[in-house]
């Protein structure tokens, strides 16, 4: 009897074992399953995690691009400011110059502009009296003694400084009448200015005379140098 309550112990501790053991199972199975899923949300959470991670890098490396990149333009915005600096500098310093030369073209100006007055002061006091003695009409009578005055050497000696040209252009003159430089050029054979030279200086020292009503002038041979022309044309 003994025995068998024995039996019957040992067999109820080893049901009650049994039950523990299944339930402990269950348990264990249970929190497997569950830290199975535990596992599977912080995977994901990871994952999410990593993920935000690697855009924010991505973002990152993008906006340090962008702040290399702008400070790069920076850079070259400052060099073209210093280069744009330099250039303004310079076109001060030419427009200072420019206008100190302004400045003493002014004065010349002024000064030529005085000038010029004056001349044109001169000139119409000119044309007043050349109105005048048109005016009047009216010539005074030249005596010997200053139309051989005119002539600044000796009558006798009047035709000794001349050039074989200038002569021939007196004996032209003497035979043939009044005539413009062109005129005499032709016949002369020289070229416009010198003819043009030649025919001012015979004026100028008085063998000439011109009539300056029209142009081109015409030059005549004055009656006193025409009087030795032909005084040395009969002793020929």
């Amino acid at each position: 009897m003994y025995s068998d309550l024995l039996l019957m112990v040992v067999a109820t501790i080893l049901l009650i074992t049994m039950g523990a053991s299944v339930l402990y199972y269950r348990r264990i199975r249970r929190v497997s399953e569950e830290y199975e899923e535990a596992k599977g949300v912080v995977d994901d959470i990871v994952i999410s995690f990593n993920r935000q991670f690697q855009k924010q890098e991505d973002r990152l490396s993008i906006a340090i691009h962008e702040t290399e990149v702008v400070s790069f333009e920076g850079k070259k915005i400052v060099d073209k400011m210093e280069k744009q600096d330099r250039r303004l500098a310079d076109l001060a310093g030419k427009i200072e110059a420019v206008s100190e030369i302004k400045q003493n073209l002014s004065t010349q100006i002024e000064k030529v502009d005085k000038k010029v007055n004056g001349l044109i002061a001169s000139q119409e006091r000119l044309v007043q009296r050349i109105v005048k003695i048109e005016k009047v009409g009216y010539k005074a009578p030249i005596s010997e003694a200053k139309i051989e005055a005119a002539i600044p050497i000796k009558k006798e000696k009047a035709l000794a400084p001349l050039t074989e040209t200038e002569l021939a252009v007196l004996e032209i003159l003497a035979k043939e009448g009044g005539k413009t430089a062109p005129e005499i050029r032709e016949r002369i054979g020289l070229t416009r200015e010198h003819t043009a030279r030649l025919m001012k200086k015979l004026y100028g020292d008085g063998y000439l005379e011109r009539d300056t009503r029209k142009m081109p002038y015409t030059y005549r041979l004055k009656e006193e140098m025409l009087k030795i022309l032909k005084k040395r044309e009969a002793k020929v």
